[in-house]
Formats: structure tokens, sequence, C-alpha cells
């Protein structure tokens, strides 16, 4: 008989490279890399546009026990843009309840103030406006659709989402969420990592500098220099690129005021390039 992989055993299996459980509390949150580096959550465009482009993540998920064992090799993920703002703190008020309730069942309830405060908002802040905003996070992370398919012409696809259930039910303010544990496959690519909180409270409402730092905080150390192509692509900005370039470089130099960051910009040919010297999650670069 199959068994059922819960969210607990993601959460609380070892990496690699530490043989002890990670912590979820409100200075970490764990996250997959492949998210962090795909850009599932962006910051607000200066303009309306609801829909992220299409990621493909077929390369990344050519390795996952799901996708190999059903012979799945086309994997896309599309749906609503995704900001920082909110939606992303509402994904780690997510990851952290399950990390105190999903032990046995990826199914939980919870009450709306304890997830609000998971998410990382003010416990005085729990109006009606705030609950719409949370509620609205919610619908847009559960539609954020996942599909695996037997190559690209295939008429078979397995569609699943960021979570398998988000109901907010304002009566009983009560929050409830099931993940599909299929899904759980993708906090496996390239290991887990503590996203440490520290960068994104020191940079409230500057979504891009926060985009941006996820995306940094997930690779690997001693990294190689970083197009700014790349960057506009994770960041998923839909200005010139004259003006995408401004934006990526004053991003950069807030991670750098904020003792997250000590790196250089440089110019080759037609390219700028990012050359990371160091990070310091616990923003101390500059004390050091």
């Amino acid at each position: 008989m199959e068994t059922q992989l819960v969210i607990s055993d993601v959460l609380f299996g070892n990496t690699e490279e530490k043989q002890k459980p990670l912590t979820v509390n409100e200075l970490n949150t764990i996250q997959p890399v492949a998210f962090m580096r795909l850009g599932l959550f962006v910051p607000k465009p200066s303009r309306s546009s609801d829909y992220s482009p299409m990621i493909d993540v077929s390369e990344l998920s050519s390795t996952f026990e799901f996708a190999r064992l059903e012979g799945f090799t086309d994997i896309k993920i599309t749906g609503e843009r995704l900001d920082m703002d909110t939606d992303f703190k509402v994904w780690i008020g997510i990851v952290k309840a399950f990390s105190k309730y999903g032990i046995s069942s990826n199914r939980i309830k919870l009450k709306f103030s304890e997830f609000a405060k998971d998410c990382g908002f003010p416990g005085k802040k729990l109006d009606k406006k705030l609950r719409a905003h949370i509620d609205e996070s919610l619908r847009k992370i559960r539609g954020k659709s996942i599909s695996f398919k037997r190559g690209k012409d295939s008429q078979s696809a397995y569609h699943t989402g960021l979570i398998k259930i988000a109901y907010f039910n304002a009566d009983t303010d009560v929050v409830e969420l099931e993940a599909d544990e299929r899904l759980w496959e993708l906090y496996y690519f390239d290991y887990r990592v503590v996203l440490q909180l520290h960068a994104i409270k020191a940079l409230p409402r500057l979504e891009v500098a926060q985009a941006l730092y996820t995306f940094l905080a997930s690779l690997p150390s001693d990294p190689a220099p970083i197009s700014f192509e790349r960057l506009r692509e994770r960041l998923s900005l839909i200005s010139q690129v004259k003006e995408q370039n401004r934006i990526i470089k004053k991003a950069i130099t807030k991670l750098i005021d904020i003792g997250y960051l000590d790196a250089s910009m440089v110019k080759k040919g037609q390219e700028n390039y990012l050359i990371i010297h160091k990070r310091s999650p616990k923003l101390s670069v500059i004390n050091e």
C-alpha cells in the first residue's frame, strides 16, 4: 500500500547538509528553492497585469519522484500574478500553519487571528479590510495552477495548485487549508532552505527589493555573476528594459544599505551583471 506523503514529511525531514529539523518561526520560513528562483512571487506591476507569464519548470522537475514515476515530462505553472506585499506573506502563513498542524494530515484548520499572525500581520490590524486582503490572496494562491503532462502533445494531464483547498469562513473566523501531497515534491528540489525574514521586514513595501532578496537567498555560495537579463526575468517587470535596469539597481542598493549584500555591479558589452561578494541573512554585512 502506498504511504501518503504529508507536509510534515517535508518540513521536518533531514536535508543533506543538516541532520536536524528546520525551524519555522517569525524569523524563518522554509521555502522551496525552485519557487524562489522561478518568480512565483513578484513585485506589483506599475500598470495592470493580472496574469504572470507561463513558467515552464519541466527541466527543474525532471528528477522529481512523482514526475518520474508517472512519466510526466512537461510541467508548467500558470495563474494570476502573486505579489510580495500580501500574497507572499499569506504563503508564509500557509507554510507556518502546516509546520504546526500538518503532522498527520494534509488538511488543517486554525483561527483567522492565528493565521494572520503567522503571515506577519499585526494583531491590532485584524479588521474587515485585512480579512478581505487575506481572503483574496488565498483565492489567488489557490488559483495558481501546476500542470503535469506526458509530453507537450499529450491529452492527459494532472492539474493541481499551490494549495488544494483554501477556505476562509468569515462566520466562524476559521481558515481551512488542504495540501496536495504530490505537490510537495517541489520542496525536494535542490534541498530546502531556510529563508530568514530579517531582510523582508527591513524592506517594508519595497517589493522589488523583497523579491530580489528571495532570489539571491536561494543561490548557492559563491554564485557566478548574474546578468540583469536573469534578474529581469525573475522579477517579471513589465516596463522598458532601461527602466527595469534602473529599478533593479535601486533594489540592489537597498539590499546593500540594510546590510544583507556586499556586491558589485559591472557592465560587460550591452549587459549589466551583479557580482556577489557576500550575503548576510542577519543583515550583518555592514558590521563585519
